[in-house]
C-alpha cells in the first residue's frame, strides 16, 4: 500500500474525529479491526489494520467483523488501546500512520496511547507507543520484535525507543506546481515516483497509464498532461483493472533498474568525488604559488641584508627592493638570518613543485571529470537493457583483484587465506581481512597469519581446528605435536607503532592445541 493510498483512507476518516470506539475484533493472527461509532446516526465503521508482511493494508469497512485475540500482542491491544480515537496522522506521505487514543476511566483505568502502523511491505509492524506527539516515543509493545540479529540497522523492541524513518526530500504531489512539474519533464514518467512522495511502483504505473505514455518515456513538452494525470491520481489513487499484473511487472523492472543504476553509479560517484578533490588541490596549490613568491621575496631580502639582522630576533624590518619602504619579516629566533632564508627557499620550492605536478595533471583530470559526469548522466537515462549491458561490460573490464596468500576452504565452506611472508601477513591482517573475520597464529612461534573469512558468522569446531592446523603447519612449529594456536577476531589484532610488517599484538584470544601438520596429511585434533 502506497503513501497516497494511505492519505486517501485517512482523508475519509480524520474529518469525523474524534470518534467513540466500540472495541476490537481480530479476524486473523495479523489483522486488527477497530469498531467505530460512525459519524451518521446508528452508523458503524471498522478501521481495519492488516499487518501481515509483505502486503499490509489499512482501510475502512462497513462489513461486520468478528474474532477474538489470537496472540499476546492482540490481547494487549484489546486490553490497553482503548478510549475515543482522537486523531490520525501520516508521516508526510510516508507509509507510517499514528492513531491517537484518549484512554478510558473505569475499574481499571487505561492511559492514553498511540498506535503506530508501519505499512512498509516486508517490514510491516504494529506498535503501541506511550501517549505523546508525533511519531517518536517509547514502545510499550510491538507486534513484531526486530532485534539486531534480524536487522543491524534498526531495532524495535518493547520498552525501547521508537525512531521514525529518516527524513527524505521529495516533492509532495498534492501541492506540486507547474515549475516543479517542469523540472520532471525530462525524467521517464515511470521514474517520477523517485521524486514524488507517496507514489510507489503501482501508482507510478497508473500515472503512466493516465498520462498515456510508455513507462520509460519522458513527458517532454507533454508534461502538462502528465501533471493533470498526477492531480487526478492524488484525488483518486486507485489502480485500474488489468494494471496490477502489467504494473507489477513494470514495477519489478523499475526496481531492478534502480538497483543496477545505484550499484553502477556508486563507484562513479566515488570517482567524481576523488577527481573534484584533486582539482581542488590544484586551486589550493595556486594559492600556494602566491605564498611561495612571498617566501622567495623575503628570503632574498634576508640574504641581501643578513648582516643587519640581529641574532635571536623574532622579526626584522628590511628595505624593499622596489623602494616602497621597510618590509616586516617574521623570523625564527633560533635560526640565523641565512638559515631563515634557506627555510623560506625550501618551503617555496616545495610549494612550486606541488603546483607543477598538479598542473601537469589538470587537463587530464578535467577530461576524466567530464567523462565521469557524462557516464553518470547516461546512467540516469539508461533503460534496464542498457544497464544490464553496461554491468556486463564493466564486469569484463574490471581487473582481477590482487591475489594475496595461499587459499584453502574449511570443512564448513569458509575461505581461508595464509600469508607466505611478512608483507603478505600484514596485508591479509590489516587490509584484506574484515573486523569480524577470524585470525589464527601459532602461539610463540614465527609463522603465517591465517585469516578465515566468515562474514561475521561464528566458526564451527571443525573449521577452527582446520585453520589452526594450517597456522601450526605454516610456522616454525611445523611437524611438532600439541602446538598451541591462538585465534581471535581481526578487530582485536593491531600493529604496534614502529613495528615491522607482520608483527602484531592481539587480545580476546582463545587457544587450541593441534598437530603441526597440514590438515590434508592427517586428522585434525
Amino acid at each position: 500500500m502506497e503513501g497516497l493510498m494511505l492519505a486517501k483512507v485517512l482523508g475519509g476518516l480524520t474529518p469525523h474525529l474524534p470518534l467513540h470506539t466500540l472495541g476490537w475484533a481480530f479476524p486473523d493472527e495479523t489483522t486488527a479491526a477497530l469498531l467505530l461509532d460512525g459519524p451518521g446516526p446508528g452508523e458503524r465503521l471498522n478501521l481495519v489494520l492488516a499487518y501481515r508482511p509483505p502486503q499490509p493494508v489499512l482501510f475502512l469497512s462497513r462489513e461486520r467483523l468478528r474474532g477474538d485475540p489470537r496472540s499476546p500482542f492482540q490481547r494487549f491491544l484489546a486490553a490497553r488501546v482503548r478510549g475515543p480515537l482522537l486523531g490520525a496522522e501520516q508521516l508526510k506521505l510516508d507509509r507510517v500512520v499514528a492513531l491517537h487514543f484518549g484512554g478510558e476511566a473505569g475499574f481499571v483505568a487505561q492511559a492514553p496511547t498511540r498506535l503506530l502502523f508501519e505499512v512498509t511491505g516486508r517490514n510491516a509492524n504494529l506498535l503501541v507507543l506511550e501517549e505523546g506527539e508525533g511519531f517518536a516515543g517509547r514502545i510499550v509493545m510491538a507486534a513484531r520484535e526486530i532485534t539486531g540479529s534480524r536487522n543491524r540497522f534498526r531495532t524495535i523492541r518493547s520498552g525501547g525507543q521508537y525512531t521514525p524513518p529518516p527524513p527524505y526530500d521529495k516533492l509532495d504531489p498534492r501541492t506540486l506546481d507547474e515549475a516543479e512539474a517542469r523540472s520532471l519533464a525530462d525524467l521517464p514518467v515511470g521514474r517520477w515516483r523517485e521524486r514524488l512522495d507517496g507514489v510507489g511502483p503501482l501508482l507510478g504505473a497508473e500515472l503512466a497509464r493516465r498520462a498515456g505514455l510508455p513507462f520509460t518515456q519522458a513527458p517532454g513538452d507533454g508534461w502538462p498532461q502528465t501533471l493533470e494525470a498526477l492531480r487526478s491520481l492524488v484525488k483518486d489513487p486507485t489502480v485500474s483493472e488489468g494494471l496490477m499484473q502489467d504494473g507489477a511487472r513494470e514495477a519489478a523492472r523499475s526496481e531492478k533498474a534502480a538497483a543496477l543504476r545505484k550499484a553502477l553509479a556508486e563507484p562513479l560517484n566515488k570517482r567524481l568525488t576523488l577527481i573534484r578533490n584533486q582539482l581542488a588541490d590544484v586551486s589550493r596549490a595556486e594559492s600556494g604559488v602566491e605564498a611561495a613568491a612571498i617566501d622567495r621575496e623575503e628570503a632574498d631580502l634576508l640574504m641581501a641584508y643578513a648582516s643587519t639582522v640581529d641574532p635571536g630576533s623574532s622579526h626584522a624590518e628590511l628595505p624593499a627592493f622596489d623602494g616602497s619602504g621597510p618590509r616586516p619579516v617574521a623570523l625564527d629566533p633560533s635560526l640565523s638570518a641565512v638559515q631563515n632564508a634557506e627555510k623560506r627557499y625550501t618551503r617555496a620550492r616545495r610549494r612550486e613543485d606541488v603546483y607543477e605536478r598538479l598542473l601537469e595533471r589538470e587537463d587530464t583530470l578535467r577530461a576524466e571529470l567530464a567523462e565521469a559526469e557524462a557516464r553518470v548522466e547516461h546512467l540516469e537515462r539508461a533503460t534496464l537493457e542498457q544497464l544490464d549491458a553496461l554491468a556486463v561490460t564493466l564486469q569484463s573490464e574490471r581487473p582481477e583483484k590482487s591475489q594475496y596468500g595461499m587459499r584453502f576452504s574449511t570443512p564448513g565452506g569458509h575461505e581461508v587465506l595464509v600469508g607466505r611472508n611478512n608483507k603478505e601477513n600484514a596485508t591479509l591482517t590489516h587490509r584484506v581481512g574484515r573486523s569480524l573475520d577470524y585470525w589464527f597464529h601459532a602461539q610463540g612461534y614465527p609463522g603465517s597469519h591465517v585469516i578465515v573469512r566468515t562474514g561475521g558468522k561464528e566458526l564451527a569446531q571443525p573449521d577452527i581446528l582446520y585453520a589452526a592446523r594450517l597456522a601450526a603447519a605454516h610456522s616454525k612449529a611445523r611437524g611438532s605435536s600439541n602446538v598451541g594456536v591462538d585465534y581471535t577476531r581481526i578487530k582485536y589484532v593491531w600493529k604496534p607503532r614502529g613495528a615491522p610488517a607482520g608483527q602484531v599484538h592481539y587480545t580476546d584470544q582463545n587457544t587450541v592445541f593441534v598437530d603441526g601438520t597440514p590438515p590434508d596429511e592427517g586428522t585434525a585434533g
